[in-house]
């Protein structure tokens, strides 16, 4: 199996994942995250690696909020969409584009980042891994991850709840390849026990979408939309609603240099 690359799909991916309610609640989740997180980390301008950035919505955003940041894409699409967002947003000049997968943007690196973003993009990924691996290289010690993946046993709840007993028995398989469905939901236990065998410490975990995708009627999602998103900001921290969420958000550190034990993950 080869890892996903979205040029097929660019276009459909930008509009039935950013411009959604799904969308919306997505980057609100991830923003209340990520403001505690900033607010912890050292004063001045970061450096800042978006990992698979897709359009570049949040590298724009955190290069106007002053910091540096190296963005990476496997998609030639996607990677020339988050130049133009750069752009048109006055941010090009803070932003360096690689044209590369991000099991390689390692190497490609003048230094060691502060912050890694790393959204969606795992759940398309063949040996994940080992992409968790090169992507937590990247960090300086001490440096946090940023991690969203598609939640297997969320996806497993949903399809039980439509009567999808078919599907789950062939091993919830997706059927299109153009489908934005991901090919490889993750068991969120694993990943924490990826991140725990390289000694990075869990500081956040957030469920997103704990409650829009179970509801039954689909317009309530655009006609009662920011009551559903006052109730997806405040309990998407607190169990059982975290586990429920189509995709999982964790924030992890790195130890520092002084705290890091030999290891290998080949």
């Amino acid at each position: 199996m080869k890892d996903r690359n979205f040029d097929d799909i660019a276009e459909k991916f930008s509009h039935n994942i950013y411009g959604t309610t799904k969308g919306k609640i997505r980057q609100a989740v991830l923003w209340q995250d990520l403001e505690k997180t900033l607010a912890s980390m050292p004063d001045g301008p970061l450096h800042i690696l978006d990992a698979g950035g897709g359009g570049g919505i949040m590298a724009c955003e955190m290069a106007k909020r002053g910091h540096r940041v190296t963005f990476c894409d496997i998609s030639e699409t996607m990677l020339e969409k988050a130049r133009q967002s750069a752009i048109e947003n006055g941010v090009e000049d803070k932003i360096k584009f690689i044209h590369c997968a991000v099991q390689n943007v390692a190497e490609r690196l003048d230094a060691p980042v502060d912050l890694v973003l790393f959204h969606a993009v795992l759940e398309w990924i063949d040996d994940q891994r080992g992409a968790l691996y090169a992507v937590e290289q990247c960090l300086r010690p001490g440096g946090v991850l940023s991690l969203m993946f598609y939640n297997h046993d969320a996806l497993l709840f949903r399809n039980v709840t439509l009567g999808n007993f078919d599907y789950i028995e062939a091993g919830m398989r997706k059927k299109k390849r153009r489908s934005l469905s991901p090919d490889n939901p993750l068991v969120p236990q694993q990943v924490e026990g990826w991140l725990s065998d390289m000694d990075m410490s869990v500081i956040e975990k957030s469920g997103v979408r704990i409650f829009h995708d179970y509801m039954q009627d689909k317009q309530h999602q655009q006609q009662y939309f920011d009551a559903l998103l006052a109730l997806e900001l405040r309990y998407c921290r607190q169990e059982p609603f975290v586990s429920l969420g189509r995709y999982i958000h964790l924030v992890a550190q790195k130890p520092n240099a002084s705290n890091v034990r030999d290891r290998s993950y080949e």
